[in-house]
């Protein structure tokens, strides 16, 4: 009698392990386009990304190189004080979107470019995300807004 609820339990737990991990695999199949990764100007010079691989780049607008084309196309490059990366977008930029401003672009490094499929700007004045400060302050050219 002991040993049928000996093996009930082993099977309970054993399908409950192959639940577990069937369910993980689904949430990472799921998330494989949905994951971003960051990275700031300084780490894409060093180590370009493959031309495959979508992810985020932060930093400021460099002052004197926005660079407005026909129709929505823009170019610029973002840097983190310590290496500039050129931008291309196509689309509507954000209205706080500016020289010396901080943003964040999602998209791909192809030919020496990062080419921009989403552009975000900070939303007002003193806001900035987290991993553009981390960026910039590690490069020494963070400047807290002033209150």
């Amino acid at each position: 009698m002991r040993s049928l609820k000996k093996t009930r339990r082993i099977q309970v737990i054993a399908i409950a392990a192959v639940a577990l991990a069937g369910s993980t695999a689904l949430m990472g199949y799921a998330f494989r386009d949905g994951i971003n990764f960051f990275r700031s100007p300084s780490q894409v010079a060093e180590a370009p990304p493959p031309p495959s691989e979508v992810f985020r780049i932060g930093g400021l607008v460099e002052d004197g190189s926005l660079i407005r084309g026909e129709g929505t196309e823009v170019s610029f490059r973002v840097t983190d004080g310590g290496a500039s990366i050129p931008v291309t977008y196509d689309g509507v930029l954000p209205d706080l979107f500016g020289e010396g401003e901080g943003m964040v672009g999602t998209g791909r490094y192809l030919d020496d470019t990062f080419q921009a499929t989403e552009i975000l700007a900070r939303h007002d004045e003193t806001y900035m995300p987290k991993e553009v400060i981390d960026a910039l302050k590690e490069q020494g050219v963070y400047q807290p807004p002033e209150s």
